[in-house]
């Protein structure tokens, strides 16, 4: 093992320790409140591995030289911590948002069921599906902040709430293996495994389908009692153009997830889009999305 291998290997170890131990920043911020921005920073769990990337970065230089650590870094592909975090931003933008609602509060109101019961089972069945076609970082965004007013919120029970996130993080995480493309450990070895989207499909997206459509039903019969009608919120009326802009800059995306300079462009005429209309817009996510995509450049690091 070279020097510079046993200093990441160190490193790592201590990132590992930094991210249980985020509370313990946190602690320190309300201590010291003089460097509270600092050790909040610190305290975020999406910063840790960014954090000691930079710190792996500076040792290489130290050890084997400026060009070589450039040169290291450079070598590096950061074209999925890119997308993860272009894919967020506009995966949680109201237009798609209130498409994604409508869309589902018309089936929920189709099936047999009250409705909530059937909006918590989509949002937990239907939307991580839907990660095979919009990838996952999108299905995960849209079924949060979906199921966040309806199971994420006082009245239900902490232990429930627990399980409803489980089910959705491991929903999520199959969910998206109906293609090639969607989930971030296939795609890795799609390539070189010639894995296409049809032997995916068939081989393993409809066990995965058949779990996901399980999980989903068993923690919404558990969750069927504490289910209510959601409010009726009068708002103004998101007009069809501006979904239908939303949804083709997200599928464009989509579509050129391998090429980053151009869904970095789409990106950017989708901020620019934004600020057009703004009236027709809820605050970007682009802190949280920027946190997410730092922690898996940090990973690729």
């Amino acid at each position: 093992m070279t020097t510079i291998q046993l200093v990441g290997a160190v490193l790592f170890a201590i990132a590992l320790v930094h991210t249980f131990s985020t509370k313990l920043f946190h602690s320190l911020a309300h201590r010291h409140p003089r460097h509270a921005g600092l050790f909040h920073l610190l305290g975020e769990v999406e910063v840790v591995f960014g954090f000691w990337a930079f710190v792996l970065v500076l040792a290489m230089a130290l050890l084997a030289g400026g060009e070589s650590a450039i040169g290291y870094v450079e070598s590096r592909h950061y074209t999925e911590p890119l997308f993860v975090f272009v894919v967020m931003v506009i995966a949680a933008s109201r237009p798609v948002l209130d498409a994604v609602r409508d869309l589902l509060a018309l089936l929920a109101r189709l099936a047999p069921v009250r409705t909530e019961v059937a909006l918590c089972w989509l949002g937990l069945a239907l939307v991580p599906l839907s990660g095979s076609l919009i990838t996952e970082p999108a299905a995960m965004t849209l079924a949060a902040l979906m199921l966040a007013p309806q199971v994420f919120r006082p009245g239900i029970p902490e232990w429930m709430k627990y399980g409803a996130i489980g089910v959705l993080f491991v929903n999520v995480s199959i969910g998206g293996t109906l293609t090639s493309y969607a989930a971030p450990p296939v795609l890795m070895v799609a390539g070189t495994w010639g894995w296409d989207s049809a032997f995916m499909a068939s081989t393993f997206g409809w066990r995965s389908a058949v779990a996901v459509c399980f999980n989903a039903t068993v923690i919404t019969l558990l969750l069927r009692p504490h289910l209510a009608p959601s409010a009726v919120v009068e708002d103004v009326r998101m007009p069809w153009v501006v979904s239908s802009v939303h949804l083709a800059l997200l599928a464009g995306v989509v579509l050129l997830a391998h090429h980053p300079v151009l869904f970095i462009g789409l990106f950017l005429l989708f901020l620019g889009y934004t600020q057009a209309y703004p009236k027709h817009q809820s605050p970007l996510i682009l802190k949280e999305g920027l946190l997410v995509g730092f922690f898996l450049a940090g990973l690729v690091v």
